[in-house]
């Protein structure tokens, strides 16, 4: 069962086990510059609002009554980052944009990889792009479909699906009641916490600006996934220009840049964790940015690209780790 609450889904697996709970929020965030340049983590900016596709079924492309799920607006060029809230259950989560795996670079598929392409939770706390190398990603970035930006087109030269995937399977009792007492010492951190319709609404995600974060090994193994009970959801993303004619809601305010951002002395992030981190996807680390993309055909200079020296970063460390620095 999917519910969603408070702008949130939650994945509920009763008849593996009562606490066999995933949840998942997808929150605002800075786009930063995509200038090839690394940067920390941006803060979360909020969450962002999530509507039930069957609310708003007949103003919605036939497309999306198909797949079901929820929608979000997001504006073009607008960034976001995957929360997933503090658990007590694990969970392997896959997540796709226009089905391209987001830590493979491959095809979707309903089933788990023996190459990791999934993110073990609560181990991962968020995501916030496509795994390009083993300690980088790249910024999940708003682009309109047929434009030739998001990964779906680039890999496969094609204009079908747009949005995002998600597929959650939860650990297999037993395994759970074997590492009970583990688990129940284990949290995660957090940032945070028809005639109306217009043409072209759909959006899909394209690669960014180059950001630090890994995506951690499942140090469990394929076989502690119950893959008989797993949940889907289709996220889709519209464009925060067709919002309100959709559904009556204004759309949230535009964020701010990150020169806007870093210029009021706000804080940036970075999360520290010793766990191993899986190589890049050889296939996502060949994708053009954005930026790149819009050099290459022609359109000048990404607006709000600027480069930034964040001025202040504040470490986020997993439970209580304590870090060995030098002697």
């Amino acid at each position: 069962m999917i519910e969603l609450s408070n702008n949130q889904l939650t994945f509920r697996f009763p008849e593996v086990h009562q606490k066999a709970v995933c949840r998942i929020n997808f929150q605002r965030t800075l786009r930063i510059p995509d200038d090839n340049r690394e940067y920390p983590l941006p803060p979360g900016l909020g969450r962002f609002p999530v509507e039930h596709v069957d609310d708003f079924a007949d103003n919605l492309p036939e497309t999306w009554r198909t797949h079901g799920g929820v929608f979000i607006p997001m504006y073009q060029s607008e960034a976001l980052w995957i929360n997933f809230p503090s658990s007590r259950y694990p969970c392997a989560v896959k997540i796709a944009a226009g089905r391209i795996n987001a830590v493979s670079g491959k095809p979707w598929s309903n089933g788990l990889s023996d190459d990791q392409d999934y993110a073990v939770i609560p181990e991962q706390p968020w995501l916030d792009g496509f795994n390009v190398s083993e300690d980088h990603i790249r910024q999940f970035v708003a682009m309109p479909l047929g434009e030739g930006f998001t990964a779906e087109e680039q890999i496969t030269g094609k204009v079908e699906h747009g949005g995002l995937q998600i597929i959650v399977y939860p650990m297999k009792h037993d395994i759970f009641m074997e590492h009970f007492e583990r688990y129940g010492k284990i949290c995660s951190y957090t940032l945070e916490e028809g005639p109306m319709f217009l043409s072209a609404p759909d959006m899909g995600l394209a690669p960014g600006g180059l950001m630090r974060q890994e995506i951690h090994e499942d140090e469990y193994g394929i076989d502690a996934w119950d893959q008989d009970n797993g949940l889907r959801c289709f996220v889709h993303l519209v464009n925060s220009a067709h919002y309100l004619a959709i559904t009556g809601h204004r759309p949230p305010h535009k964020p701010p840049t990150a020169d806007d951002y870093t210029s009021a002395g706000l804080p940036w992030f970075d999360y520290y964790d010793d766990s191993r981190a899986l190589a890049g996807s050889r296939i996502l680390s060949r994708l053009h940015s954005v930026a790149a993309k819009m050099i290459e055909q022609g359109k000048g200079l990404m607006p709000d690209n600027d480069p930034v020296q964040p001025g202040i970063v504040k470490v986020i460390r997993k439970g209580n780790v304590v870090r060995d620095g030098r002697f």
